[in-house]
């Protein structure tokens, strides 16, 4: 499936009933995930950050706000990934819900990793 942001092509893959959108504004990277992030679909996340990633972008932004459930093994790979990439890549987080903000700010990873409610707001800040 092919849709559009900031103009440029976005693929969108789908397994394990986990859905990952990669969109370019710019230098800009969203990684967009729809579904549940546990142990079984984390990788497919990380696949699709290691992927941007070698494109070498100014910014990632992976986008939570479809996620149902997020698992300590996608908590993980979102420190991970902040650790491996700042500061020369900026790293932001949307999420706003009991399912995803909830347990980021329950944990404290709030206050590692920029936490956005919209993607506007990532966006404007990132």
């Amino acid at each position: 499936m092919r849709e559009s942001w900031g103009g440029k092509a976005v693929l969108f893959r789908k397994n394990d009933g986990l859905g990952v959108v990669e969109a370019w504004l710019g230098r800009v990277v969203l990684i967009a995930v729809a579904g549940d992030l546990d142990m079984l679909t984390a990788p497919l996340l990380d696949d699709a950050i290691q992927a941007a990633l070698r494109k070498q972008p100014t910014t990632l932004i992976v986008d939570l706000t479809r996620v149902g459930f997020l698992a300590a093994a996608a908590l993980n790979l979102l420190v991970a990934t902040h650790h491996e990439i700042t500061p020369t890549t900026r790293f932001g987080v949307v999420a706003d819900g009991p399912g995803t903000s909830r347990p980021m700010k329950i944990i404290g990873i709030d206050s590692v990793i920029a936490l956005y409610r919209t993607l506007g707001d990532a966006l404007a800040n990132c």
